[in-house]
């Protein structure tokens, strides 16, 4: 088959960059369902830009391109290790051509491979059936969301809702608890694959592979139709909505799978997916190698902009803000600029506070400048910022940075870069899940005299506490957004423990114009708190039972 190799390498780059039709109408639902004026309303819009910006671009939309994980059916004589290699050289292409990031990593050194390759990566899972034509299908599923998945073991007492027993009410209870405890962490709002039976192994498999279902499908199991329909509707009643905002949006999808099961076991496996919900698939043609169909509607040309004068004031430029260092601009117009969808003025319940204050600050920042910042606030950035990452916390730790941090920001960020005789270019920088570093973070910003950390998701009563003492902030931006955030990245100013590989090293970024949304500030404020108090609360209501 000389055309697999191309054949894999051009799915790789479509599933990475692009998109496909049902996820994009899936965004632009939810998009229409959210007041425009909150937080998760123009985190909403920001997504959809940063969508188009991707497929533009043909750049990562979100720079975690995840584990790349392969199902091959293939006709009986197929050469499966033939195709086995050709992927592995695809994926390397790729990853070289900056298309995916080199995410493999060895679980004992913590060393990259730099190329995607490594002892059980790529996943790919190979199946022969009965058919003429080889399909194989590709899910790029990044380490934010894939956290977030999780497995109950019926019975099972879950917080908010009680007992859940072995049948359809205990599996309804596990699934809106997965969603509860994903809260903004799995940059919501999200989709679900669900896998009801078999046994710890099968039962992930089974679920992941519900994700590979189109949108808009329907279950051909009634009672299973009957509960999809049911957790769309009411895990969007718990009120986290985007990025862990507020909102009425918080779930695009809900697909459910079964399978038997072991007399003692009944486990339910969720696999929770970001709104970046990267994959696609080809049939292809077993004596050649080429391409014969595509399995998912392309994404070019379908929309995920519901209000056309939405698209036209996004279109017209970045924001154009005319406040200056530590002064504040009281009721700033949004609607004048909704791209700064980061900062969106909203209360805890996603409504919009009608009071929101831009600040724009430049880097090294005071303790007095931060102190000044409340919850709600936007602050957009300029000057130099470093990224750090899993790696760099644990060494700071107990080691010096390389670097004076003393007023800086650091941003939790693991990018993918390309390098040319012009030296690193920054290819897709969004945020990653903050949560990790919470062991280390109050540490390490009191030790360096650190003012702000970016990330998404937000983090606990360790980090928050050490804000108060410190005087520092947390900034959420937007998950995913990773063409969004890579425009305000101008150059790149240098970088230190390459040998931690791309992802982990410790960038120095020069910054423009970066727009993000203070939610834990230096006065014991944290809106992600608030807003998971506040879907707890919604969680319980939904205790009694529906199915019987």
């Amino acid at each position: 088959m000389r055309d697999f190799e191309e054949s894999m390498y051009r799915l790789i780059v479509e599933t990475s960059t692009n998109l496909p039709g049902d996820v994009r109408r899936a965004v632009a639902k939810g998009r229409a369902l959210e007041d425009r004026a909150t937080r998760s309303g123009l985190a909403l819009t920001t997504i959809a830009q940063n969508i188009g910006m991707a497929e533009q671009e043909v750049s990562p939309i979100c720079q975690d391109t995840g584990m790349p994980t392969f199902i091959v059916h293939t006709p009986v004589g197929v050469n499966q290790i033939e195709m086995k290699k050709d992927i592995h050289s695809a994926i390397v292409r790729a990853t070289k051509g900056g298309k995916l990031r080199p995410n493999s990593v060895d679980s004992l050194t913590g060393e990259n491979s730099g190329d995607n390759l490594g002892a059980g990566t790529p996943v790919i899972h190979f199946e022969q059936w009965e058919e003429d034509n080889i399909d194989v299908r590709l899910i790029l599923k990044g380490g934010g969301c894939e956290n977030k998945n999780i497995q109950y073991s019926l019975p099972a007492e879950l917080e908010g809702l009680g007992k859940a027993g072995r049948d359809l009410d205990g599996i309804r209870k596990c699934i809106l608890h997965a969603v509860y405890q994903a809260q903004g962490q799995g940059c919501s709002a999200g989709f679900l694959g669900v896998g009801i039976g078999g046994d710890r192994t099968t039962g992930y498999e089974l679920a992941k592979k519900q994700l590979f279902r189109k949108v808009d499908d329907v279950n051909p199991a009634a009672d299973l139709a009957k509960l999809e329909d049911y957790i769309m509707e009411n895990a969007n009643k718990l009120g986290i909505g985007t990025m862990g905002f507020g909102g009425e949006v918080t779930l695009l999808g809900c697909k459910v799978g079964v399978m038997n099961r072991l007399p003692a076991s009944f486990f339910v496996s969720v696999a929770y997916n970001c709104w970046a919900f990267r994959r696609q698939g080809v049939l292809v043609e077993p004596a050649t190698g080429s391409i014969k169909e595509w399995l998912y509607e392309s994404g070019t040309g379908v929309s995920v902009e519901s209000e056309p004068e939405v698209l036209e004031t996004v279109a017209a430029g970045r924001l154009a803000t005319s406040v200056t260092d530590g002064v504040v601009s009281e009721d700033a117009s949004i609607a004048a600029a909704p791209e700064i969808a980061p900062a969106a003025p909203a209360a805890a319940n996603g409504q919009s506070s009608g009071g929101t204050r831009e600040i724009r600050l430049t880097t090294p920042i005071s303790e007095e400048q931060i102190r000044s910042l409340r919850v709600g606030d936007v602050v957009i950035l300029s000057g130099e910022m470093h990224t750090g990452r899993d790696a760099l916390h644990k060494y700071l730790m107990d080691h010096d940075a390389p670097v004076d941090l003393n007023g800086a920001v650091i941003y939790h960020c693991g990018p993918v870069m390309l390098k040319d005789e012009d030296g690193w270019h920054v290819k897709a920088a969004g945020p990653t899940t903050s949560i990790r570093e919470e062991p280390y973070q109050g540490e390490i910003l009191k030790k360096f005299g650190i003012r702000a950390v970016i990330g998404k998701g937000g983090m606990g009563p360790k980090t928050l506490q050490a804000l108060r003492e410190h005087g520092g902030v947390y900034l959420n931006a937007i998950g995913g957004a990773a063409q969004y955030y890579a425009e305000c990245l101008k150059k790149v100013n240098g970088v230190d423990f390459m040998e931690f590989g791309i992802p982990e090293a410790m960038w120095h970024l020069q910054v423009e114009d970066f727009a993000a949304i203070v939610t834990m500030d230096s006065h014991g404020n944290s809106l992600h708190a608030d807003v998971e108090k506040d879907s707890a609360a919604k969680l319980a209501m939904l205790k009694e039972p529906v199915f019987k």
